[in-house]
């Protein structure tokens, strides 16, 4: 799936990663018969450092919140240093990833393509990683993390872009897109979406339902005429829109000062704002025409500098 899947499995998403750039990219590096990254054979020596660039909420290291920390455990256990840049992008974490200042990163379907396709990330070796058998099925294998049957990564979460609104400002509660799309909405100026092409997606899963003549059947692969129609009513939404967003923090910020009242979202900022002191009166559902959804992958670069990284007993 192409989609961004997006966010937030907190200390799952860390240990997944700690897991997979101990084990799974030992001494990246050389070529393959393609001229592309070579997949290592065993584990070597851990350098003591590694350097990822993370969605915010994946590599916690109790400075965003002191009783969410499982970086510093990981770090006193192996003296491995770790250290993270937050990306509040798929195209900001591709454009980092290229720097070649980084060893690691949480990848979501529309970025993870990309630096496979540039040969910015290594193919690893599941032999090398003992707890892949604990991914759940439905993750592996997917295009976005395995190119001609060659594993590009180690997925780890998934989840679906959501509707999120103030329940004291929005009456009645929605239960379809179509509130993000009228142009008559008495919300107008408060409503939020995506900023990113791949939004395209969502506009065609709220067009799947309302225009059946259109025959759309998978919103991620559109004829011209569908295409036009998606873009189309992305362009009246731009009526009514108040803001669009990258970034989920400021996404949260926006709803909980009142400027925005509803629009597209992941599971993270609803979590985020109901978990606020005092809540922040949101409410997130899949409606009723159903959604696109978030996947990430944690992908190592191609010549990182700390390939091994954290193997147990690594000294900084």
């Amino acid at each position: 799936m192409n989609r961004t899947w997006k966010r937030r499995l907190g200390g799952a998403a860390m240990a997944g990663c700690l897991v997979f750039l101990a084990f799974a990219a030992a001494g990246c590096g050389g070529s393959s018969k393609k001229s592309g990254p070579a997949m290592q054979k065993s584990v070597g020596p851990g350098e003591g450092h590694l350097k990822l660039i993370a969605w915010a909420g994946y590599v916690e290291d109790g400075s965003t919140d002191p009783k969410v920390d499982w970086v510093t455990p990981f770090e006193k256990a192996t003296g491995c240093k770790t250290s993270a840049t937050v990306a509040g992008s798929s195209d900001e974490m591709v454009t980092l990833m290229r720097t070649g200042n980084f060893d690691g990163v949480s990848a979501s379907g529309d970025a993870s393509r990309r630096l496979v396709a540039g040969g910015d990330v290594s193919p690893v070796n599941l032999d090398l990683v003992p707890n892949y058998k604990d991914v759940i099925p439905a993750l592996k294998d997917q295009p976005y993390n395995t190119v001609d049957g060659v594993h590009y990564g180690i997925p780890h979460g998934r989840g679906a872009n959501l509707l999120m609104w103030r329940t004291d400002k929005v009456k009645p509660a929605p239960t379809s897109w179509k509130v993000v799309f009228d142009v008559n909405s008495p919300y107008k100026g408060h409503v939020t979406a995506y900023d990113r092409p791949i939004y395209i997606a969502d506009a065609a899963v709220f067009l799947k339902a309302a225009r059946t003549d259109l025959n759309i059947t998978n919103p991620y692969e559109l004829d011209d005429k569908q295409f036009s129609a998606a873009v189309d009513l992305l362009k009246k939404q731009r009526r009514i829109a108040g803001e669009y967003w990258t970034d989920a923090t400021k996404e949260v910020g926006s709803f909980k000062s009142g400027n925005t009242l509803l629009g597209t979202t992941w599971q993270y900022q609803a979590n985020t704002l109901q978990a606020d002191k005092p809540p922040v009166p949101v409410k997130a559902i899949l409606p009723t025409e159903g959604s696109t959804g978030w996947s990430d992958t944690w992908m190592v670069y191609s010549k990182a500098k700390h390939p091994t990284a954290c193997t147990s007993g690594s000294t900084t």
